[in-house]
């Protein structure tokens, strides 16, 4: 093929091939996937007897003959470890190969020997199950020379597309063999011996003629191909570029700046970070926090057990009504004294009171440990991302965090206790008990006349509605009164205490050491800047590109 080709798509293909060049000397594709060719061949190139690398070998094609060209060279499939190679060195290449080609941004070029079943290829297969249309693959047959007798025509059949369908088709070639290698054939000499092989052979001269055989014309048709998948791919990519550009100002964005070198500027730094770690807590308490879409706030999910612990209340108060007859009858039964009929035993009512407010103790208690959870998970998030990049601080904060979070779980487990304790004593205001008593006596559907027990005795039913009475007045007290001090001791309490825990820092002679940056951090925010640099760079060129063919 003449020096007419690289002329003929100077125009046209060069500046898309030098665009993605030029993102790909950028360094782009260490942040998103760009527009390329793969190929995968069926025998195994892995290597001296060892294992495979992860990391892609680009073959920079450059001649006067053929249009400039990039591919990735993939390892061939080996289906068998030899030498030092690890026992799955086939399923590694596996691995490798399908890392790349199951990239919407790269076309697969299966490459296969003409004189083997092609249905049986395991390359093939490999491109079937990531582009089962075969949008992106084409399929490349090689050594035509080497077909048997009689076996030209199912050749000839598969690079006219039709024994397995690819929408790209298939080329075939003639490459330089290993006694040609050895004996230093030239490129130039290699193509025109496979330009006169194929325009000379009976069979595969049809396919010469329609443009689906040579070294040449392949380089004319993946530069084609190439260039028609970037032209698909430039919105695509222009997006993925803003996308990354995004995510990285995110990124260094939460890192923050570095540490200044001043001693002023390094104090007023620490100021800025417990600051805005205390600001954070604030927000918290008030339920004014920012969260994404996919979280909820913190007080929002300790709502959520406090309506949980008052559907315990109310659970329990059903359940009561429920086995409420029962009791009753069993406790006059067993402990009935010298008291005539209609006069209420209060000893009795006292038993049972103080025996359904203790199965309340316990519920109460898990809901200080659900509580403390959420406190506890929330803090520990916000203190790793404010002081994620400074250890020292990072482990500063812990100790009051834990500290004081032990310190007001005990003080609300106590409160708890002692709320407990105080509920045994049986007590409402006269005024109040009477309302609540007469809203049992004359509820309709009531205990008594919805479940039959019109024949109950007297004596068992008006306790029965004095006890429903009372526990709907302690409940409705219990349902307020333990998430107050919850609330109390493991926000305002707790949250108040580690603020100041954490100003006690400011000044204090270890300032430098507590603000000292982990190492790893300040190497990931120069990476996060060079990447953005890189994408902002990218972004210009892609933009300059789809203004000059818009």
């Amino acid at each position: 093929m003449s020096n007419s080709l690289n002329q003929h798509y100077e125009d046209k293909v060069r500046p898309y091939i030098d665009l993605v060049d030029s993102l790909r000397s950028l360094g782009v594709e260490k942040d998103l996937n760009l527009p390329a060719i793969a190929v995968i061949a069926q025998n195994a190139l892995a290597g001296e007897g060892k294992g495979i690398s992860q990391e892609m070998i680009s073959l920079e094609i450059k001649s006067s003959e053929v249009p400039d060209l990039t591919l990735i060279d993939l390892p061939g499939i080996a289906r068998v470890a030899t030498g030092d190679q690890p026992l799955d060195i086939e399923q590694q290449i596996k691995s490798l190969i399908e890392k790349f080609i199951k990239r919407q941004e790269t076309i697969s070029l299966v490459v296969v020997p003409a004189n083997i079943d092609i249905a049986t290829t395991e390359a093939l297969k490999m491109t079937n199950k990531v582009d089962p249309n075969g949008q992106r693959t084409l399929g490349i047959l090689t050594k035509p020379d080497l077909v048997d007798k009689g076996a030209e025509e199912t050749v000839v059949n598969t690079v006219n597309n039709q024994v397995i369908s690819l929408k790209k088709g298939y080329m075939i070639v003639k490459c330089r063999g290993q006694q040609d290698i050895n004996e230093n054939m030239s490129l130039s000499k290699a193509l025109q011996n496979e330009q006169n092989f194929f325009r000379e052979h009976p069979q595969f001269r049809l396919l010469f003629e329609d443009g689906k055989a040579t070294v040449p014309v392949l380089a004319d048709r993946l530069t084609r191909e190439l260039v028609e998948h970037i032209n698909m791919l430039l919105p695509q990519l222009h997006k993925q570029v803003e996308d990354k550009l995004e995510e990285t100002v995110n990124k260094l964005r939460k890192l923050g700046d570095g540490v200044p070198q001043g001693e002023t500027e390094k104090n007023s730094f620490l100021i800025g970070k417990i600051s805005n770690f205390n600001q954070i807590l604030t927000d918290v308490i008030r339920a004014e926090e920012d969260v994404q879409k996919t979280k909820r706030k913190v007080f929002t999910q300790i709502r959520e057990k406090f309506g949980k612990w008052k559907n315990q209340l109310d659970d329990k108060a059903v359940r009561l009504e429920e086995t409420l007859r029962d009791e009753v009858e069993e406790y006059t039964k067993t402990c009935r004294g010298k008291e005539l009929p209609g006069f209420v035993n209060y000893r009795t009512f006292e038993n049972i009171v103080k025996k359904h407010i203790k199965d309340l103790e316990e519920p109460a208690i898990q809901l200080l440990k659900d509580v403390i959870e959420i406190v506890h998970s929330c803090v520990n998030k916000v203190v790793s991302f404010h002081f994620e990049a400074f250890p020292n601080l990072l482990r500063a904060a812990k100790n009051p965090i834990e500290d004081l979070l032990e310190q007001e779980h005990d003080k609300a487990l106590e409160k708890i206790l002692s709320q407990f304790k105080m509920e045994r004593i049986v007590y409402s205001q006269d005024g109040l008990y009477s309302r609540q008593l007469e809203a049992v006596k004359l509820k309709e559907g009531s205990l008594f006349n919805s479940r039959g027990y019109k024949t109950v005795n007297a004596d068992v039913r008006e306790m029965a509605q004095h006890l429903n009475a009372y526990f709907m007045i302690t409940s409705d007290r219990l349902a307020n009164q333990v998430p107050l001090i919850l609330q109390y001791h493991l926000l305002d309490q707790y949250f108040s205490q580690l603020q100041a825990a954490m100003l006690s820092m400011i000044g204090c002679q270890n300032a430098e050491k507590l603000i000292r940056e982990d190492p790893s951090v300040a190497q990931r925010r120069r990476n996060l800047k060079d990447r953005l640099e890189r994408l902002r760079e990218a972004r210009k060129i892609l933009s300059k590109f789809l203004l000059s063919v818009s």
